[in-house]
């Protein structure tokens, strides 16, 4: 099971490795969002995502036996990127199956890496990546229904409780589970008062309806600016943590996606893609309210942004 203590180590074996991120204050964000705002700059993390993060904590943990044939994963891209970074590090070869319709960015940093990339539609990505580990007897290291990843990710909020042991509330991007997952263990296991709330698409609510359904439960699949939380049914592992755990789950519409980005970059001065948020869309859009005292942290996942879309964002008006 995920523990504090599974997180701790987590953190001392990936301190030679990852950035500790800044925690930033963005005042200028208070009057839309009603609350002390502050980010967790996850988009200036290595390979620009927390997801090396958990990537890096499960690759460190193989033996030589284990990677002897390689590492494979399947990714909405930037967890493959993470993947990628681990095996150069290792000296491994990388296999990442990514959708096909992924940021061009987050494909070519794959490649740049120097791993192996197979494209396909993304219901089919676990599917073929797994095969893909049978066929080659290779190590597969999932995105996020792992524990090994989701202590990593945990890693991120002893970061902030170190930075802002006064927190009131965590808001994190909700996926798979296995970011809000090590966030909500690391956190509330230093301090159980903190709520932990989570941030799905509309178009992608799959934690929403397997929660109403009581187990992990597959939706259709659909489109979201969001890419990199476009996964259509949560984890095995993950959804009993994020039942108990999770404060409180919202659906965010696209529109308040697009607000959230233009608002961080536009007042913030911050570049983070869509994903990351997320969060403020969900206030904007009056899903969460805070009190004007309360110490907030948003978690900016990533910044493997398409620059195409900030002509998009302009058009936005908040």
């Amino acid at each position: 099971m995920l523990t504090l203590e599974e997180i701790k180590k987590a953190q001392a074996r990936l301190e030679p490795y990852v950035y500790k991120t800044p925690l930033i204050r963005l005042k200028n964000l208070d009057q839309y969002l009603h609350c002390r705002v502050y980010v967790k700059a996850e988009c200036m993390q290595l390979t620009n995502s927390f997801k090396i993060r958990g990537a890096l904590n499960k690759a460190l943990q193989l033996t030589p036996e284990q990677l002897k044939n390689g590492i494979v994963t399947a990714s909405s891209g930037n967890h493959g990127k993470g993947v990628a970074y681990a095996g150069k590090m290792l000296g491994v070869p990388v296999t990442v199956v990514i959708p096909e319709h992924a940021p061009k960015i987050k494909l070519e940093a794959v490649k740049e890496l120097g791993a192996k990339v197979i494209t396909c539609e993304k219901s089919q990505r676990f599917v073929i990546a797994t095969k893909i580990a049978e066929e080659q007897q290779a190590c597969y290291i999932p995105p996020f229904d792992d524990y090994d990843v989701m202590a990593g990710q945990g890693t991120a909020a002893l970061e902030i409780l170190e930075q802002l042991p006064e927190t009131t509330a965590l808001v994190s991007p909700l996926g798979g589970g296995g970011l809000i997952s090590g966030l909500a263990v690391g956190a509330k296991g230093i301090n159980h008062c903190i709520k932990v709330y989570g941030c799905e698409p509309q178009e992608f609510n799959r934690y929403t309806v397997s929660l109403a359904a009581g187990k992990p439960t597959l939706i259709p699949a659909g489109h979201s600016i969001a890419d990199g939380i476009m996964t259509m049914k949560p984890g095995e592992k993950n959804f009993p943590i994020v039942k108990q755990m999770v404060d409180r789950v919202c659906q965010v519409k696209e529109e308040f996606i697009y607000k959230g980005m233009k608002l961080l970059l536009a007042d913030g001065k911050v570049l983070a893609e869509p994903t990351s948020s997320i969060g403020m869309g969900a206030v904007l859009q009056g899903l969460l309210e805070f009190k004007q005292e309360d110490k907030v942290v948003f978690f900016l996942s990533g910044g493997n942004v398409d620059l195409s879309l900030i002509q998009e964002i302009d058009k936005i008006k908040l």
